[in-house]
């Protein structure tokens, strides 16, 4: 008779529909991660926690990922302060490990996200191009024909760039202020033609 293990709980034991999607969720994860700018490993912490039923300690998901404790630790803070994992505490454990959940308030998760860094990089961007069309204004007429057309043709392109990062500004800044209001549930069943 074969007893189970802690990693057989991380991996779904033997069975191999539920590895195979633990799998698969941990690379799909690890690639969003990247696509955002972030290390895969980020996401693949965040899928291990988010797949298993109970919290876990830093040795659990450094044994379910097969990596170092030290990279497990520094990427878990990264975590928590996008507000993607919490910290919790487990009654009856005699132990001083700190044990994880995944936050599973998708819309939360966005929010959050939104309202950080990629906030932070649409301010800055047209930041920059304010300053562009502004710097810009202020020479036109002191330059050549030639270089006046090309000034032109920039403004105009710099302009139409930043009415589709307003755009997004306006999409995120609806997103995170609604995002109370908003039922996961009723959005998961909207199907888009």
């Amino acid at each position: 008779m074969r007893v189970e293990t802690d990693s057989d709980k991380i991996d779904g034991g033997h069975n191999p529909v539920l590895a195979s999607v633990q799998n698969t969720m941990l690379d799909g994860l690890g690639q969003l991660s990247e696509y955002f700018g972030f290390s895969k490993l980020i996401g693949q912490l965040y899928g291990v926690l988010l797949m298993s039923p109970e919290p876990m300690c830093l040795d659990d998901m450094m044994e379910a990922l097969e990596i170092s404790k030290a990279s497990v630790s520094m990427n878990m803070r990264t975590l928590e302060h996008m507000g993607m994992v919490r910290q919790v505490w487990l009654r009856g454990r005699g132990d001083r490990r700190k044990y994880y959940e995944a936050e599973t308030d998708f819309w939360q998760i966005m929010s959050n996200f939104l309202s950080g860094r990629e906030m932070r990089d649409v301010d800055r961007a047209l930041m920059v191009m304010d300053n562009s069309i502004e710097r810009l204004s202020g020479v036109m007429d002191d330059l050549s024909e030639n270089d006046r057309d090309l000034a032109a043709l920039y403004l105009e392109r710099v302009a139409k760039m930043q009415s589709l990062f307003r755009f997004a500004q306006l999409v995120m800044s609806t997103i995170v202020s609604r995002v109370g209001d908003l039922d996961f549930e009723d959005v998961s069943r909207i199907d888009i033609e």
